[in-house]
């Protein structure tokens, strides 16, 4: 724990105190904002278009840089606000921690390699990029080509790493809650109590509940962001008339490619979640099928007179017979017998519940609240992600319609 804190610390996540929050801010500005700025001005020669445009690198500068607040932004707050351990929901589970312990471990350590392995592939692309600028735009001091290359990289591989941080902070919480559905689905086979499993699951959606609220509008800032950028660097690179290569148009595809990186990380954390959320009423029904087809008792369905269904008796078969041979208050009176004291002046014979219609009313239950993690209402889940994708499409070819014209001669 100790190591994550330190971790984002230094990425600037760590706000907990007013000095802290100043220097996060004031090192993210510098480093976000005013080194790469400074060094496109510095580093700007007349002749050079060929293999550095500046209207394309400022742009990637601004849109990396506001990626990456939106990131630090919305993450710190909810860090300042709830803590690391509320922050990814295992503080509240202190009765499962012992045998979920490991589980969570892996988890983190697969979140950890995830940002690393993308982080590494970001930043070995904006290298190699660097490196194929600085040795086709001169400068008349060497010193002032390896500053500009090691500013470069620094600065974009703070802003890309901050983002790819909170992605990936976002994809572990979210797999942290696939972790506890998966051991929800395991007490069927453990537990015969219904009202415990109405209550775990009730537990369940609200922290999903909860990670909605709390990431919500880091989702919603993310994907306007990122759709901001791709169709103004769309825009630039559809009207731009000379010829576009990986020296002058690089950070294009770099930047894209972590953009692509952080929106696929989110929007597959919070579908895996949402698709095994409402998997678990399939579980709970696999459950109870499978309860009631394999019981050995004889399970009769009565009707009352008006022809409403009844419990289900797990009565012999004679005992069944006897009730109907004898006198009609007898079956009354085997119903109250089942029933509280309490209650029986207030219920009739036929409402008192039975092992199965409990299960049945839990799965039901199950079905009419599937949960998973919404956006202000919506569920993202497969059915989102394509409405999601038609809107990009339909975006590209309106942004293609108005810059790309064909003409006959």
């Amino acid at each position: 724990e100790i190591l994550h804190l330190t971790f984002l610390t230094l990425l600037g996540f760590n706000q907990s105190s007013t000095r802290s929050l100043v220097l996060s801010w004031v090192v993210f500005l510098t480093i976000g904002l005013v080194v790469p700025v400074t060094v496109l001005e510095l580093g700007h020669c007349e002749g050079c278009e060929r293999y550095q445009n500046k209207s394309f690198e400022l742009n990637i500068v601004v849109s990396q840089a506001c990626l990456a607040g939106v990131s630090l932004l919305c993450v710190s707050h909810n860090l300042r606000k709830y803590g690391i351990r509320e922050f990814l929901f295992v503080d509240q589970l202190c009765g499962r921690m012992g045998r979920l312990k490991g589980h969570y471990m892996q988890q983190i350590s697969n979140s950890v390699k995830l940002l690393g392995l993308w982080s590494l592939i970001g930043f070995g692309l904006k290298a190699i990029r660097e490196i194929i600028r600085m040795l086709y735009v001169p400068h008349d001091q060497p010193w002032l080509s390896v500053l500009i290359l090691l500013s470069m990289i620094l600065s974009w591989t703070y802003l890309s790493t901050i983002f790819l941080a909170a992605s990936s902070m976002f994809h572990l919480v979210c797999n942290l809650q696939v972790i506890h559905f998966e051991d929800y689905a395991q007490l069927l086979d453990e537990e015969t109590e219904i009202s415990f499993f109405i209550g775990e699951h009730t537990l369940l959606r609200r922290y999903l509940s909860k990670i909605s609220h709390r990431f919500r509008i880091f989702l919603v800032l993310q994907f306007l962001v990122v759709t901001a950028s791709q169709f103004t660097t769309l825009f630039q690179t559809t009207a731009y008339s000379g010829r576009i290569t990986y020296i002058n148009g690089g950070d294009f595809a770099v930047s894209a490619v972590v953009q692509v990186v952080g929106i696929i990380l989110c929007l597959h954390a919070a579908t895996k979640i949402s698709h095994r959320a409402q998997a678990i009423a399939s579980v709970a029904s696999k459950w109870h099928a499978k309860i009631s087809c394999s019981s050995t008792d004889a399970t009769q369905i009565r009707t009352s007179p008006s022809g409403v269904h009844l419990e289900a008796t797990t009565n012999p078969p004679i005992s069944l017979r006897i009730s109907h041979s004898e006198s009609s208050d007898v079956e009354p009176m085997d119903h109250y017998m089942r029933m509280p004291a309490s209650n029986n002046n207030h219920f009739p014979s036929y409402m008192s519940m039975s092992a199965y219609h409990r299960r049945q009313a839990f799965v039901l239950y199950l079905q009419m609240n599937p949960g998973g993690i919404t956006i202000f209402g919506w569920t993202v889940d497969r059915h989102l992600i394509n409405t999601i994708f038609f809107i990009e499409l339909s975006l590209v070819t309106f942004v293609l319609g108005r810059t790309v014209v064909f003409t006959s001669e």
